[in-house]
């Protein structure tokens, strides 16, 4: 018979180059509470179970057990090495005989990632025999139960029917501010972590793993930089799951946006500051909004607000948009993905950019009641610091029920910017113009800008400075700079006026109905209607 020691035997989740022998040998609290309950159960069953998310020490656990009990110790290697003197399709087979083997052989017989090894039985469409998996697992299940054995098998939570009827369950929990500083003390040595204030990593993201500190710790060495900000800010940007590429996202900030003061000083303080200054929330229990809804008309920049939270947030930023495409096959999974690790980084925010697109045909059922599942439960614990932010340009092409009060907690507009934020926008837009460009009247094209968003302004500078480039290169007689701007601001209106058209045709063809329309409001008014 072969002997039963997988490479989960030797593998060390934990272990540095420069730890001693004794200090390989010891667990972290939380590792070492699901130690001592396997060891304080064992007498009184023959089934048991270890479950830990990914980066726990699952094998770093199963490996002390098995110094402690002796036995034998499996892991996938000795799964795979079965399989390969079997035929392809006696996946089953394979596995009952090594683990049968090493009950027979001892009478405590560790399994560590069985999930791993059952996924392909379990999991995967073209294995024809699944489902038959049951078979092998009530096999071992009844041998070790009337031979007096003990069988432990580690997974990440899942586990086949016959033996999770039959077990006694125990996990790792998730770490604790105590267990942060155990794993630095061993990554970093007890001097350098002594100068980490763990309560605050923990404050900034409560579900690290030993994977993701193992390796700010790396980098803190690295960069000669171990202090608690240095190792923030490491996972801040590197370690935290965020599905936004920042270096595609334009830097932006908060402050660009005119005419919205009472908007932006309402963003700092429900959603910037819970997420920023974790010290100062959890004194006073400040949470981040748990629905924020921000309407505004095309342009008025509502996706810059995303824009400059992404950059703002880094790792706590998560984006639905376009790219998710509704009744798509991976739709759904993408959705789900993106709130599982909101959750797990949380404090976060997850945005919904043009949210009323997704639902305006009525017909996204499925995300309808998602959302309205997941905005009740972020109340829980585990995602109590998780903002959901959704943007609208039309809210009556929004569900009743996912708007209500309760879900959403803040409602925000964006809106046309006055004379004076104008002034300001443009005088940004144009200030960064080359000579002469940037000698341009402000004040006039301002004025003369009645009713553009900060896009439309933006569309401006970037015309106005086409049309002179253009006439220089015809050799053309050179107007004054003001001009240009002017003549592109009459041109951005035709431009809006054309789609306001456009548009009121569109709903017309769509309601059947005559509608007028207001280029500049955005308001439509249909025949019959009795408030026009």
């Amino acid at each position: 018979m072969p002997v039963y020691r997988g490479a989960a035997h030797s593998r060390r989740l934990f272990a540095c180059t420069n730890m001693s022998n004794n200090r390989q040998a010891t667990l972290c609290p939380a590792q070492q509470r699901a130690y001592d309950w396997c060891l304080q159960t064992l007498p009184i069953g023959n089934v048991f179970h270890l479950w830990a998310r990914p980066g726990r020490g699952r094998s770093t656990v199963l490996a002390a057990l098995h110094r402690k009990l002796g036995g034998a110790l499996l892991g996938v290697k000795d799964f795979v090495e079965a399989v390969q003197r079997r035929h392809p399709l006696a996946l089953e087979e394979a596995l009952q005989e090594v683990m049968l083997g090493a009950l027979a052989q001892h009478d405590h017989v560790i399994v560590d990632d069985l999930h791993v090894a059952t996924a392909v039985m379990n999991g995967c469409g073209y294995y024809p025999r699944s489902g038959l998996l049951d078979v092998p697992l009530t096999i071992l299940a009844t041998y070790a139960a009337d031979g007096g054995k003990r069988l432990i098998v580690g997974t990440d939570g899942s586990l086949g029917d016959p033996l999770r009827e039959r077990c006694y369950a125990f996990r790792i929990d998730n770490f604790a501010p105590d267990d942060y500083r155990w794993l630095c003390d061993t990554f970093l040595g007890s001097v350098m972590a002594a100068r980490l204030d763990f309560e605050k990593v923990f404050r900034f993201a409560p579900k690290l793993n030993a994977h993701q500190l193992k390796s700010a710790c790396a980098w803190c060495r690295f960069a000669e930089q171990v202090t608690t900000d240095g190792l923030i800010e490491y996972l801040r940007s590197q370690q935290l799951t965020s599905n936004v590429e920042l270096g595609e996202v334009t830097d932006v900030d908060l402050r660009e946006l005119e005419g919205v003061d009472d908007v932006i000083q309402s963003l700092e303080a429900h959603i910037a500051l819970p997420l920023e200054n974790d010290e100062l929330a959890t004194e006073l229990g400040v949470k981040p909004k748990r629905g924020v809804l921000l309407v505004g008309a095309p342009g008025t920049g509502k996706t810059t607000v995303g824009r400059a939270l992404a950059h703002r947030l880094k790792g706590k930023f998560f984006l639905i948009d376009g790219t998710f495409i509704s009744g798509t096959h991976d739709f759904y999974n993408k959705v789900h993905r993106v709130f599982h690790y909101a959750k797990e980084n949380a404090p976060s925010v997850i945005f919904i950019d043009d949210s009323d697109v997704i639902f305006e045909d009525r017909q996204e059922h499925g995300l309808y009641r998602y959302l309205l599942t997941m905005l009740d439960g972020l109340e829980g614990k585990s995602a109590g610091r998780v903002c959901v932010m959704m943007t609208a340009m039309d809210v009556g092409n929004l569900p009743p029920a996912l708007i209500r009060s309760g879900r959403i907690e803040l409602w925000l507009e964006m809106r046309l910017p006055d004379e004076a934020a104008r002034m300001r926008i443009l005088k940004r837009h144009i200030g960064a113009a080359p000579d002469p460009l940037n000698q341009a009247n402000v004040a006039r094209v301002a004025e003369s800008s009645d009713q553009f968003t900060g896009a439309d302004l933006k569309r401006t500078v970037e015309d106005g400075k086409a049309l002179y480039a253009f006439d220089r290169a015809a050799r053309c007689r050179m107007k004054p700079v003001t001009d240009y701007f002017l003549a592109a601001v009459e041109a951005v209106r035709a431009g809006k006026q054309k789609y306001a058209e456009a548009e009121a045709r569109a709903n017309a063809h769509r309601t059947g109905r005559p509608v007028w329309f207001n280029p500049y409001s955005h308001a439509e008014y249909c025949e019959g209607d009795d408030d026009r």
